[in-house]
């Protein structure tokens, strides 16, 4: 029911989400990183088809960002990330069932719409529905488990496909992708509305959300920030390996120190909900993005060697953790939370299409000017994301504290 007074997000609600983050992220956005190879050989397909696919998921989810925002907004969390759960297991059933491209991209059709509907977005906007401004704690919780999910389903997928193959796992996939139903079920209907202060002690005020500090210029630097780091994401989770390889790093090498990418971002959320309570959404942007700017410039100063390659790999791994949290925070002071959806699902949007051609921008810089430039232009985009946590920290940073 509308009208809930409370700003505590249900303990239970917290876990719930989480959990069903660590296993959706896991079934989808990195399934084929996992299956990709095996799946381009047993379709007859290059990887860049292959690819084509996850591609397409990404402009899918840009495409219906405002509308899974919106909805959100109205019905609450509960509806629509229970249908991405069952879009989900769709999307699985039908890469299993793939033998041409056609059914397997439209597989990766629904997988877009099911990713939208089930992973971080959504459930940040659902927990703003419930907790408004206090839902900053909880979605830092939540981007703790979901950190998890490469490692964790990584192996699941592994072991699984090991005794039943690639299509096998799928459809193990499609099931686990069913058991997050019960998870978003127990997201509650309500919706936190801010208390208005007395207007006299026998007189209350109607409860209407505060004023938020928003602008069209808050807007276009949210979006910016979550636009260069969704670059940078994107295009490093696709070619972090081969720039360390092409750097003269050993291949072997070079997968094991990319793999401590996750470590440094798992240990920083885990700081930042033990740690950050005191420092604003503001201030946690600015640091941040300030971990990316300076951890290309090792790899690209010192090559090679192997603390070059753990210093970039921790600062990119721990400020990607962390700009996940922004993601989130951030509107929750910006905008008003009754929006929270409709506003930040109408301003990812240009994030989801950036990410989509970040692999092949990057490909194309590595092919025709090699790694170092690569390494150079993640380093503009990063101090751009920078630049705009700065001006935006400075433009309402003393309007609001959280």
């Amino acid at each position: 029911m509308d009208g809930k007074s409370g700003p505590a997000v249900p303990a239970r609600v917290v876990w719930a989400l989480g959990m069903s983050q660590l296993v959706c992220w896991g079934v989808s956005y990195y399934l084929v990183g996992l299956f990709g190879e095996t799946m381009a050989a047993d379709l007859g397909q290059g990887l860049p088809a292959i690819h084509g696919g996850f591609t397409l998921a990404l402009v899918v989810m840009g495409l219906v960002s405002s509308a899974v925002g919106r909805a959100i907004d109205r019905r609450g969390g509960r509806a629509v990330m229970v249908a991405g759960s069952l879009l989900m297991a769709a999307g699985c059933v039908g890469l299993a069932l793939a033998h041409g491209l056609v059914v397997y991209y439209a597989s990766w059709v629904l997988l877009g719409l099911a990713m939208r509907m089930a992973l971080y977005d959504a459930a940040f906007a659902a927990l703003a529905r419930i907790g408004g401004r206090a839902a900053r704690r909880p979605i830092s919780q939540i981007t703790l488990l979901g950190g998890l999910a490469s490692s964790v389903m990584w192996l699941v997928g592994q072991s699984v496909a090991e005794v039943l193959g690639w299509r096998g796992a799928l459809l193990i996939y499609a099931l686990l992708a069913l058991a997050t139903v019960p998870l978003h079920l127990l997201i509650p209907p309500d919706r936190f509305v801010e208390p208005v202060p007395d207007a006299a002690p026998a007189v209350r005020a109607p409860a209407t959300p505060a004023a938020p500090p928003s602008s069209t210029l808050a807007a276009v630097l949210y979006a910016l920030i979550v636009a260069l780091s969704g670059m940078l994401n994107s295009g490093l989770s696709a070619h972090m390996i081969g720039m360390l390889a092409g750097l003269g790093m050993a291949p072997a090498l070079a997968v094991w120190v990319s793999t401590l990418r996750g470590v440094g971002q798992s240990a920083a959320r885990l700081a930042e909900i033990q740690f950050g309570r005191r420092l604003s959404a503001f201030g946690l942007a600015i640091l941040a993005t300030g971990l990316i700017v300076p951890c290309f410039l090792f790899p690209v100063a010192f090559g090679a060697a192997p603390a070059a390659g753990i210093a970039f790999a921790l600062l990119f791994g721990a400020g990607n953790g962390l700009v996940t949290i922004v993601r989130g925070a951030l509107p929750l002071v910006l905008f008003d939370p009754a929006r929270y959806g409709q506003t930040v699902g109408r301003l990812i949007t240009p994030g989801f299409f950036v990410s989509a051609l970040a692999p092949l921008v990057y490909a194309l810089v590595i092919e025709r000017f090699g790694d170092a430039a690569a390494l150079w232009l993640s380093f503009v985009l990063a101090a751009g994301a920078l630049a705009a946590a700065l001006v935006l920290a400075l433009r309402f940073g003393t309007r609001n504290r959280t």
